[in-house]
């Protein structure tokens, strides 16, 4: 069995004694939990550890892999710079799982900026799997070595991305013979209560209660379809490590255990262990890669049913471009989607009304619960809103400089918003604002400007709404003269 074990475990940088300095008290069940986990692994005697860590370097369409002989790293930024903490990389296994990347067509390996210097995420587990292995094998000369390392980061890659490469990471240490111990590093919900460090936010308890039943029953398709926007509103940091792992237990079977779940500080810290408990890759009912395709498709399905008239007057105008560089005219296919979408004569002609007067709006694509475009007007520039619409959908496609261009084979998995919006009015204060109702716009006296819409995920207060606003605008907030404006917008799903 080369996974022989596979672990979720948080990266609260104050559990380690250093850094809490005795607000490690707070989280006793967490700590008790990751000594467990580490004496276990000590225990197992892994040849080599993976750890996947969302602070790990991570990049929105790639998946790195660290390469090189080692690495090293301190809690130095949290105000303890000793001790240093060293890992060997298990470089053998690196280079075979980078070429299965590429032999896979997957979007992984060691390309981009490496970094020798290891992250908290990582730091955190290796300081307990160090500590426990120092216990149970001794130190110095002749004791056994620790475990060489293969640390991962995530990326903006599909939740199935994510799982084919924890595919991969068990194909490897098949085929080289190791024995592996899987950490996945990640904290839960980061908005459980009013006075933690995020706020609070309704979806960060709802998101610990999935997780935690997803991770009790290691039902790895409720982590591989959990709904973005519930995670991004609850602003995780561990679903996308939790796929790696489940990928890296493919048509396994599982006994799963949760071994603590707290949030005393207002994050969730949940520690889980997730036992093989047959013969590894023998149990076709847990070949979740085949069954997240067969959801999302039909996910896709439902989603396009009760898509607005808007959205699919937006998607028409994408798909056109997209294919075949063509700008539909609005009226060609609105009567078809009208029809489609049925709905009583008031509605239609309510609609029809809202097409055909000229309004600002924004286009916004989401691709696998991630930002893949938003280009907008402030005013009108066409005709009409269906003319707008339609404009903005394909600049929003093809001309946001922040992406590449929608290729034609993602078309398929795209979520669209379109935001209809009210004419700007001037406001003097902050207090006039407010992140849930109001988009802003933060303009310079030299004219540069910047926007937000309302009601954004992770979006949760004036002040972070106003900043995000003028740096998208090149404004520096602290040392220039800010002119605000507001704005509604009626969102169409």
């Amino acid at each position: 069995m080369p996974i022989i074990c596979a672990y979720t475990v948080p990266h609260p940088p104050l559990a380690v004694p250093q850094v809490g300095r005795g607000r490690e008290d707070g989280i006793e069940s967490t700590l008790a939990a990751y000594r467990t986990v580490a004496r276990e692994v000590a225990g197992l005697c892994p040849e080599t550890i993976v750890i996947s860590s969302p602070h790990a370097p991570l990049y929105r369409d790639y998946l790195q892999i660290s390469s090189g002989p080692s690495a090293s790293g301190t809690f130095a930024q949290f105000n303890a710079p000793r001790p240093v903490y060293e890992v060997v990389y298990d470089e053998a296994f690196v280079k075979a799982l980078a070429k299965a990347a590429e032999a896979e067509a997957l979007d992984a390996g060691c390309e981009g900026r490496q970094t020798r210097e290891l992250d908290h995420g990582t730091l955190v587990p290796l300081h307990f799997l160090k500590e426990a292995w120092g216990e149970v094998h001794g130190e110095g000369a002749g004791a056994r070595p620790f475990p060489k390392v293969v640390r991962i980061g995530l990326s903006g890659l599909s939740p199935l991305e994510h799982y084919r490469l924890g595919e991969l990471i068990q194909r490897t240490a098949r085929e080289l013979g190791r024995r592996v111990v899987y950490i996945a590093s990640g904290d839960c919900s980061h908005k459980l209560t009013e006075d933690g460090p995020y706020g609070f936010a309704p979806e960060g308890p709802v998101f610990e209660h999935e997780l935690e039943n997803w991770l009790a029953d290691a039902d790895f398709l409720g982590l591989l379809t959990c709904d973005p926007e519930l995670a991004e509103r609850a602003a995780e940091c561990g679903l996308r490590s939790f796929q790696i792992m489940a990928g890296a237990l493919d048509r396994t079977s599982v006994e799963a255990e949760v071994l603590s779940h707290e949030g005393p500080f207002g994050v969730g810290y949940l520690v889980s262990r997730l036992q093989p408990a047959g013969v590894e890759g023998a149990d076709g009912d847990r070949a979740f890669a085949e069954r997240y395709d067969e959801a999302e498709a039909e996910r896709m399905r439902e989603r396009l049913v009760h898509e607005g008239v808007l959205c699919s007057l937006a998607r028409a105008s994408i798909e056109a471009y997209v294919r075949g560089r063509e700008r539909i005219e609005p009226a060609d296919v609105l009567d078809a989607i009208l029809e489609e979408k049925g709905g009583d004569a008031e509605k239609r002609a309510a609609l029809e009304e809202l097409l055909e007067r000229p309004a600002a709006c924004f286009v916004s694509l989401k691709e696998h619960g991630q930002l893949r475009g938003c280009i907008g007007t402030l005013a009108p520039t066409k005709a009409d809103l269906a003319h707008e619409i339609c404009g903005n959908a394909i600049s929003a496609a093809c001309a946001d400089p922040r992406f590449p261009h929608v290729r034609a084979d993602e078309l398929g998995e795209l979520v669209l918003d379109v935001d209809v919006l009210s004419e700007p009015e001037p406001v003097d204060f902050l207090t006039d604002l407010d992140p849930a109702v109001y988009g802003v716009i933060v303009s310079a006296a030299d004219g540069r400007r910047g926007v937000l819409l309302p009601d954004l995920a992770g979006v949760d207060t004036v002040e972070e709404q106003v900043a995000i606003a003028a740096r998208k605008g090149g404004i520096d907030p602290r040392s220039e003269r800010l002119f605000l404006e507001r704005f509604t917008v009626e969102r169409h799903l």
